[in-house]
């Protein structure tokens, strides 16, 4: 198996200063204990992380401890094994997110990973999401769950992300108000302030944020205006009802498209020469609501039930003109308007003596989106090449439960069945453009099972086996071979996955291991790109398999975490794409093989906390044929902060330092690419300075 020479050097050098560390912690006379987190996304009731029955990491979001500047979750989950995710420089393209090597094919937005905010999906029913519409000031925990029990959340669930925002306070006294601002390099600017404050029964939370750069490179300007406000009410002592409204602006996001391997090595921080021609850029508004409302029956019925509506505006310039009669042009326009709705009743009884717990319900959720194509005229809008209206709608129904059978012992089962219907209305029909429009529907049921042995109060040791299925989006599905017509052939992956796990944990250390494997048949990857339409087939035996670890330790004024993933995932399978003829062996494109984070803290004085950061990956292939790859790497990133109190306040002034070695490496890669543009430049070197208030 390969395993390069850095990514050898980098794991001893991690272990050596963490074996230091350990004789540290053990010289200290208090061993520091951390706090078990509590997660819900395993089984959509609240247990502690240790306890749940499967891979799953939960980040605590602390605004006033966190040193960084709180505008991309790539900031923040660094140091969960499983998942990759890049921040790649490009705020028109949004995160590339990826988890078990779910998700590596999407060349912008997400695929094969589900999101959601405070329960309301941040994904369509078609499988596309986006990352960047969470608002991190004012979150309070993020979950990551990996493996089979993710199937249980449906179309497109590889792996789920979840994002808590801080519950408003119920109590006068607790109210607070946190301010905040930060600049660094390359014209970075962050500002933004969160009121939080209520009574015994109605609480509200309102943050707003802006952040702006000028972009390592050139031509990557952005700006974005976040608002997230949230309203909880407890109309008796049984029931909760809260108010959730999310705005999402973002005027400006230039896409400085990416570089072949030629361009990358010789100016990383060069501009595509066709994106100043073509003026590429994108804008963005989404405006979202919704409420969650949870009523607790008695002692062992709860009921929760939630709606949302939406809308979401884009206007994005690509790096072509789309003047050909038979272009989807090259300027796209879409006008999204999405709801949803969701129903679950979860119960605990005993059977046999021992806990039983289930959960049943409904979810139905709508996408119906208006897309324009138009002629690019150097970056602005010429003749209509595109008119559609486009639809997707999914209505899944699910159970699970968990039942402890034996004091160390307990099953988990569970079904999802799905309903996913796709459909394109075409309005713009001419000789050279044949009406595309048609529908498609997908069926499909996730079965799940696991198991979990609970060794002692130090060890827990599980197993799980699943089956899930991920539809093929509406832009994926809209074109076949010659552009005839929308490609109602194009069948959803579907994969069959298990995993074997353990997690242990004793006088502050924590260690979890998991081993898993995934074969999926149908598998969505791209076959060509004609005229600005980008056209998909399925492939058989994909095969993901792989090792993760993560270790974290307290230890009086030291800790330190510890996330390593090793990812081999294949075609098992030769088949032909776009580039040519793909070899049965071949790597996934964007999926390293290795990928390692580790960060060494200490805390000399009360209130200062000091800690290195290093994060390596093994080299990524750019396309199916394999026909180049990003370099692997290793960066190091310095980080301090100094809490105190001056009057009624608390502050907390933070710097950190990235890239400290000024490396050049790609920070994403634009999986298979058309014109072998490949490669997007991580930032070099760069400062960041913040400060925070609260009262």
């Amino acid at each position: 198996m390969h395993n390069p020479l850095f990514i050898r050097r980098a794991v001893a050098a991690a272990i050596s200063a963490n074996s230091l560390l350990m004789l540290c912690g053990d010289a200290v006379a208090q061993t520091e204990k951390q706090l078990d987190p509590v997660v819900v996304s395993a089984n959509r009731m609240e247990q502690k992380r240790f306890d749940a029955a499967a891979s799953i990491d939960a980040v605590q979001v602390d605004p006033m401890r966190t040193p960084s500047p709180l505008v991309n979750m790539s900031e923040l989950l660094q140091a969960a094994p499983g998942i990759q995710i890049r921040e790649r420089q490009n705020y028109a393209q949004d995160l590339q997110l990826s988890v078990r090597g779910f998700g590596t094919r999407s060349t912008f937005g997400v695929r094969g990973v589900r999101i959601l905010i405070d329960g309301i999906p941040a994904t369509m029913p078609d499988g596309q999401g986006q990352a960047a519409t969470a608002t991190l000031q004012s979150a309070r925990r993020i979950e990551v769950l990996r493996g089979p029990l993710a199937q249980l959340y449906g179309n497109a669930a590889g792996g789920v992300v979840q994002v808590f925002t801080a519950d408003p306070p119920l109590e006068p006294e607790k109210s607070y108000a946190i301010a905040s601002l930060g600049a660094g390099s390359y014209g970075q600017r962050q500002t933004g302030f969160t009121l939080a404050g209520g009574g015994s029964e109605l609480g509200g939370l309102l943050d707003v944020s802006h952040y702006r750069t000028d972009g390592y490179r050139d031509h990557s300007a952005a700006e974005r205006t976040q608002l997230n406000g949230k309203l909880k009410w407890r109309p008796s002592s049984s029931t909760t009802i809260t108010g959730l409204v999310n705005l999402f602006d973002q005027p400006v996001s230039q896409d400085p498209l990416g570089l072949t391997h030629a361009q990358f090595k010789q100016n990383p921080r060069q501009v595509a020469p066709v994106a100043l021609t073509f003026d590429t850029r994108k804008t963005i508004e989404q405006r979202q609501g919704g409420v969650v409302i949870e009523h607790k029956v008695d002692s062992s019925n709860t009921l929760n039930a939630r709606a949302y509506v939406g809308l979401r505006k884009v206007m994005q310039t690509l790096g072509f003109s789309g003047a050909a009669a038979n272009s989807a042009g090259g300027v796209v326009d879409l006008d999204n308007d999405f709801r949803g709705v969701g129903l679950n009743w979860s119960h605990a009884t005993k059977l046999n003596g021992m806990p039983l717990n289930w959960t049943v319900g409904v979810e139905a959720d709508e996408l119906e989106q208006v897309r324009r194509g138009f002629v690019n005229n150097n970056g602005t809008a010429g003749a209509l090449r595109r008119n559609e209206i486009d639809e997707a709608n999914n209505v899944d129904v699910f159970g699970q439960f968990d039942w402890q059978f034996a004091p160390q012992w307990k099953g988990t089962a569970g079904l999802r069945a799905s309903r996913v219907r796709l459909s394109v209305d075409d309005h713009f029909v001419t000789a050279a453009s044949p009406n595309d429009s048609g529908s498609v529907e997908y069926h499909n049921t996730s079965p799940v099972l696991g198991l979990v042995w609970f060794a002692n109060d130090e060890l827990n040791v599980y197993g799980n086996l699943g089956r899930g299925f991920e539809t093929p989006t509406i832009t994926e599905s809209a074109y076949r071979p010659g552009g005839t017509g929308p490609n109602l052939s194009l069948d959803p992956s579907r994969s069959h996955q298990a995993e074997i796990g353990m997690k242990w944990r004793r006088d502050g250390h924590t260690l979890d291991l998991a081993v898993f494997y995934a074969r999926s048949n149908d598998e969505i990857v791209p076959l060509a790109n004609e005229n600005g339409r980008a056209i998909f087939q399925n492939v058989d035996k994909v095969e993901r398999r792989g090792f993760e670890a993560g270790w974290a330790m307290h230890a009086g004024a030291f800790s330190t975490q510890l996330a390593y993933t090793l990812l081999d995932a294949r075609f098992r399978q030769s088949f032909t794409s776009g580039g040519g003829a793909v070899a049965s062996g071949n790597r996934l494109p964007g999926a390293p093989m290795h990928s390692l984070f580790t960060q060494l803290e200490y805390r000399p004085a009360p209130g200062l906390t000091t800690a290195v950061e290093m994060r390596a990956e093994s080299k990524a292939y750019v396309d199916d044929v394999n026909s180049d790859a990003a370099p692997g790497y290793a960066v190091f990133n310095l980080r301090a902060g100094q809490e105190f109190r001056a009057g009624a306040a608390k502050w907390t002034v933070f710097g950190r330092v990235d890239n400290v070695f000024d490396r050049n490496y790609a920070g994403s890669v634009i999986v298979n690419e058309s014109n072998r543009r490949f490669f997007e430049p991580a930032a070099g070197r760069r400062l960041f300075i913040g400060l925070r208030a609260a009262v």
